[in-house]
């Protein structure tokens, strides 16, 4: 530090320095097919044949475990209908709250992609 600093003069705009949890959330939206399966089924319920159809390159098991994962997160949820071996999968209330984010974030990457694109060129250029 020179002689003259004398700390820090704006508030972080966000701040972890204890277990906030962010991590098992990260995890989860940080896999490869989590966006892509909630942004499927944003608009409503989905059976698992036309999923894989729309998540463009996901496997049977990879979306099976995807499905599973935010089975279990409490993101989905899953209907057997007994009439035929149909299943849908659905949002849940806090899945849809989770979209927010997920359209913010794609804003954010609409709105910065040039940007980010000329950084790369540039950190290339000089690396080569």
């Amino acid at each position: 530090m020179s002689a003259g600093h004398t700390g820090v003069t704006t508030d972080p705009v966000v701040s972890c320095a204890e277990e906030c949890g962010v991590r098992d959330v990260q995890d989860r939206l940080g896999d490869k097919w989590t966006v892509h399966v909630v942004v499927e089924l944003a608009p409503g319920p989905r059976r698992f044949r036309e999923l894989q159809r729309l998540v463009d390159g996901i496997s049977q098991r990879m979306l099976t475990l995807t499905l599973r994962r935010l089975e279990r997160d409490g993101l989905v949820t899953r209907t057997v209908h007994p009439t035929t071996p149909q299943v849908e999968y659905a949002l849940t209330e806090t899945g849809h709250s989770m979209t927010h984010l997920i359209k913010q974030l794609i804003d954010w990457s609409l709105d910065h992609r040039a940007v980010i694109g000329r950084a790369r060129e540039e950190w290339d250029a000089k690396q080569a």
